[in-house]
């Protein structure tokens, strides 16, 4: 049997914040290219894995900004991870309230498709320092969010060594780039 791998997809600041107190989605940077990037990777075979936090904001999402991308996410397999709700609308979402960790390495052993993280950073956080991460894909916005940063990306995240295993330039200005966790030691 192969173990499923496990991307952590995280939208940054060039400043390291996952949002900024008054910045709209995609901190303001949407372009073509993201968005043909966005409905490639949710095109892809996956299996979604989110906190409730992440869940109950793209719920929430309007009627009206409900396209077809937004309609096939809603059908992925998913798990939401959560000690405070029962269940998902979504067709395709279960919520797990056990042990996250514990939860995911059994994903992780069991057939189907890849797993990813979607937002959810206390999520990401909980299966990089259990070393469960095969990739980091980080998508770099052009700004820097400064005093109005919310949410660290990596606050809380023990210390890892990286290894560069991808790169691409969006829109000529995002930055999209992909780390493997090497399990080795960080020079000091």
């Amino acid at each position: 049997m192969t173990t499923r791998t496990l991307t952590a997809d995280l939208f940054v600041s060039a400043d390291g914040w996952a949002r900024g107190e008054h910045s709209p989605g995609y901190f303001g940077y949407s372009g073509p290219e993201l968005g043909q990037w966005i409905e490639e990777e949710s095109a892809r075979p996956q299996h979604v894995l989110m906190g409730r936090v992440t869940y109950e904001a793209l719920a929430s999402v309007p009627d009206e900004a409900r396209d077809e991308g937004y309609e096939r996410m809603t059908r992925l397999p998913a798990t939401v991870f959560s000690t405070t709700i029962t269940e998902a609308a979504w067709p395709g979402a279960s919520v797990e309230s056990g042990d996250l960790v514990a939860a995911v390495r059994t994903l992780k052993e069991s057939d189907g498709a890849p797993l990813r993280t979607m937002g959810s950073l206390s999520v990401v956080r909980q299966l990089l320092n259990a070393g469960l991460v095969d990739r980091i894909r980080l998508m770099i916005f052009p700004l820097l969010v400064g005093p109005g940063g919310r949410e660290a990306v990596f606050a809380g995240a023990e210390e890892a060594d990286l290894e560069l295993v991808g790169q691409r330039v969006l829109d000529g200005r995002i930055l999209l780039v992909e780390y493997a966790p090497t399990g080795g030691p960080v020079p000091h």
